[in-house]
């Protein structure tokens, strides 16, 4: 295989994987709501799912998960149905 080869396969495997599910806040969620809600749905861990919800507190947004659309396109309904504001870019 060819160095050119090499370096298009990496970067197909970085566009695969370049997509991001992120959760805004609002005013209606409770903190417990979306922490119980990341790990439910994204799999995060206790800690993981906490400061995330802090970000998305004082932020107003937060990346809570990266990788392929259509994993996070699952879990961004998971959350939606929850009542979350997520969407996947």
């Amino acid at each position: 295989m060819s160095t050119e080869t090499l370096f298009e396969e990496e970067v197909l495997e970085q566009k695969v994987a370049e997509h991001n599910l992120i959760v805004y806040n609002d005013d209606v969620n409770t903190f417990d709501h979306v922490i119980e809600s990341l790990i439910k749905v994204c799999k995060h861990k206790p800690l993981q799912a906490e400061q995330c919800t802090m970000l998305i507190h004082y932020r107003g947004k937060c990346e809570v998960k990266v990788g392929e659309y259509e994993k996070l396109a699952s879990m961004c309904t998971g959350l939606l149905d929850r009542g979350i504001s997520a969407e996947v870019h």
